[in-house]
């Protein structure tokens, strides 16, 4: 059986998903084996939150709310650290 995880998150930093950002959440999803999805719960387009461009693509200011998504191997963990960047606001002050 496929292990499968989900949650939404809100952007909170000032800047949204920039270019630091994006490679912090890259960076991460690249360390885990599962598929890893991010979608705007505003669109219905997924992107592979593996790729700093397709995550810069999705345009996230302050205040938008993403939906994490993996399956496979480590889904749970993943998106758990994952939530757990985006909560912290990427260390950004």
């Amino acid at each position: 059986m496929i292990s499968t995880a989900t949650t939404k998150v809100t952007i909170t930093n000032r800047l949204g998903l920039h270019a630091r950002p994006a490679m912090l959440l890259a960076e991460t999803a690249q360390q885990f084996d599962a598929s890893i999805l991010l979608r705007r719960t505003d669109q219905d387009e997924t992107i592979d939150a593996k790729s700093i461009m397709q995550i810069m693509m999705l345009a996230a200011t302050a205040g938008t709310e993403i939906e994490i998504t993996a399956s496979g191997d480590g889904a749970t963990k993943a998106v758990e650290e994952l939530a757990a960047l985006v909560k912290a606001g990427f260390d950004e002050a």
